[in-house]
């Protein structure tokens, strides 16, 4: 469910009509909806009860501080991957101990910026990390808690690029070798050990390689614990996919994953941590573009648009599919036409959707991508220099630019010319 519905043939962002934000903002650019994020928040929260847990939402799908700040208010942790993300969680008032730092390449800067600044714990992936951390966890003179990120060579069934769970992917240490692993971190100082992490890819959109991770999980913390190690916290990682399409296929709720949680791991004692992402992001979000031209072409017509590749850039990508709707509702039974919707980069990959049987429309008119809000405007460049897309947050009636366009002036002030030239 997203809070994005037409009203007396608008579409609008809560209260808000579309016309009226990009009036003033100009378009292409990202709209959220703080009640969407905090409705799809709470029903995770509410799906682990009566567990102990903490929700850390994936920083990675959606970083703008207005969005964390929203969610850290609401009780939630947040789940870093660089040291970027890890600052925008505490410009957004998050405390270190709701802070969970992933990710395969942490260098040993990143570490003590959150050994100083506060952690919940560090997911390790490799040996070599788990070295460099206790290293500079002891030049502090701190324990850093840690977690080791296990590979469960389980097949998430998800597209390949978004997939992390399987022998062959860069994450994580194999499971069999994850007693010797956790054996090697009780030889360290400087390190504490606190859990076991797992997380095997994105968009997920059925239970069953979830549960069978997860029942993996369950068979290491019985070793670990018989091995003397203190396991107190499962971090269960994100994938909990949405629906792009408005099909009649959805993928599992929330409550259904959270009674799969308890079901497989709740007699553990555990505190359990989840990082979802796209799920609560995803569909808070769309983005509103401008049609420039309607081309005829042969044997084919274009929907020229100014949004691009370099604002959304899923389905060049990922081969993503959005829906697009006009922002001004085609009454019932107006006729359509295919489209190969497109934007204005100089590439062939500028392209939305290929044969998209959409409403008429004509230049000058508003569309919007549905399901925006996730690898969106994180992933957004300024390619064929291009001012980065904007972003703006709605609740209830109200709207405020979180992320303004830069202007050219920015853009090109941001390079400088050496003296020798």
């Amino acid at each position: 469910m997203d809070h994005f519905l037409y009203r007396n043939g608008i579409l609008h962002a809560e209260d808000v009509a579309i016309p009226e934000i990009a009036a003033q903002v100009g378009t292409p650019f990202y709209v959220y909806s703080a009640a969407t994020l905090t409705r799809h928040y709470r029903l995770f929260t509410e799906a682990l009860s009566p567990m102990p847990h903490l929700v850390c939402f994936a920083i990675k799908s959606l970083s703008n501080i207005a969005v964390l700040k929203l969610l850290g208010d609401l009780g939630a942790g947040m789940d870093v991957v660089s040291g970027g993300e890890y600052l925008r969680a505490k410009a957004a008032g998050v405390p270190g101990d709701r802070i969970v730092f992933s990710g395969v390449g942490k260098t040993r800067d990143e570490m003590r910026l959150a050994l100083e600044g506060g952690i919940r714990q560090f997911n390790l992936e490799s040996e070599p990390e788990m070295r460099a951390l206790s290293e500079v966890a002891t030049a502090l003179g701190v324990v850093a808690p840690v977690t080791v990120r296990v590979n469960p060579d389980v097949d998430a069934k998800t597209h390949a690029k978004i997939a992390t769970g399987k022998s062959e992917n860069k994450f994580g240490i194999p499971i069999a070798r994850a007693r010797e692993v956790y054996a090697e971190i009780a030889r360290l100082p400087g390190l504490r050990v606190v859990g076991i992490d797992v997380h095997i890819g994105s968009q997920l959109t059925e239970l069953a390689p979830f549960e069978a991770a997860f029942a993996k999980v369950r068979e290491l913390t019985l070793a670990l614990r018989g091995d003397g190690h203190d396991i107190r916290r499962l971090d269960l990682g994100g994938g909990l996919g949405i629906p792009y399409t408005r099909s009649n296929e959805a993928p599992p709720l929330p409550t259904d994953y959270g009674a799969m949680i308890k079901r497989t791991l709740g007699d553990l004692g555990c505190e359990i941590e989840i990082e979802p992402g796209r799920l609560i992001s995803g569909n808070s979000g769309v983005l509103v573009a401008g049609v420039i031209y309607v081309k005829n072409g042969e044997g084919r017509d274009f929907l020229i648009l100014d949004a691009a590749m370099n604002d959304l850039v899923r389905p060049s990508m990922y081969d993503a599919h959005h829906d697009i709707v006009p922002v001004a509702e085609a009454a019932p039974g107006s006729p359509t036409q295919a489209f190969d919707v497109v934007g204005p980069v100089c590439e062939t990959g500028d392209t939305f959707a290929k044969a998209r049987d959409l409403p008429l429309v004509a230049a000058g008119d508003l569309v919007a991508f549905r399901s925006a809000g996730a690898y969106g405007a994180v992933m957004a460049s300024e390619y064929n220099s291009r001012p980065l897309v904007p972003e703006v947050l709605v609740r209830g009636d109200q709207f405020a630019v979180i992320r303004a366009r830069p202007s050219f002036d920015e853009m090109l002030k941001r390079d400088s010319i050496p003296e020798w030239l």
